[in-house]
């Protein structure tokens, strides 16, 4: 982690708006928006891009991507162009647990994997394109998104060791265990093998 040098009432406004606007459901939103129904009644329930996807229509699933990974990568942003980089390690955690559990849902959030990778390619470009190439080359060769995410989670402590980005280290272990805990149903069917693929209707 980085070293705590900003004031810390401003941490605590920081990790306040963070919280917040990773709370942003913007899966719902979309695709209410579009007239696709309630997410949460839909496919496995979640509300991230994967499942959006298991409502036929791709460029929501693109749009809910890009949202909700850009959430984490605009609060690293500009709580690291404000108040420097502890301010924005801290930003990039309270995005991601606002994903998770978010106020607005009841904190019944999504999985956050967008958000975390967003996060990364904020924090730092290498890591985040390594860790998205590991994702998109999972997906191709499995075609399971959950996979995927937990592989590039997994790899992630790698490339920053590789990339001499170590004092994200932390940050990025934390949320690769919160990855994993909430894939804990998804571990069971890759090992059951009734995992759904990539593009199907049903959880």
């Amino acid at each position: 982690m980085a070293p705590i040098t900003t004031d810390p009432t401003l941490l605590i406004v920081t990790a306040a708006l963070a919280y917040l606007l990773g709370s942003v459901p913007f899966g719902i939103l979309i695709t209410r928006f579009l007239g696709l129904g309630d997410l949460r009644q839909i496919g496995s329930g979640n509300i991230g891009a994967t499942n959006v996807l298991r409502t036929g229509h791709k460029g929501a699933a693109l749009s809910t991507l890009a949202f909700d990974a850009a959430k984490g990568a605009v609060a690293v942003l500009i709580a690291g162009w404000l108040l420097g980089e502890d301010a924005a390690q801290l930003a990039g955690l309270c995005a991601f647990l606002g994903h998770l559990f978010p106020v607005w849902l009841k904190f019944k959030g999504g999985k956050g994997v967008a958000t975390f990778l967003g996060i990364l390619l904020a924090l730092s470009g290498q890591v985040g394109l390594a860790a998205c190439a590991t994702w998109l080359v999972t997906a191709l060769i499995t075609r399971m998104s959950s996979l995927a995410a937990l592989m590039a989670a997994a790899s992630t402590a790698m490339w920053m060791l590789l990339f001499a980005e170590g004092r994200f280290l932390l940050l990025a272990l934390v949320m690769t265990i919160l990855i994993y805990v909430r894939h804990a149903e998804n571990l069971k069917r890759i090992k059951s093998g009734t995992e759904p693929k990539i593009g199907a209707r049903k959880a």
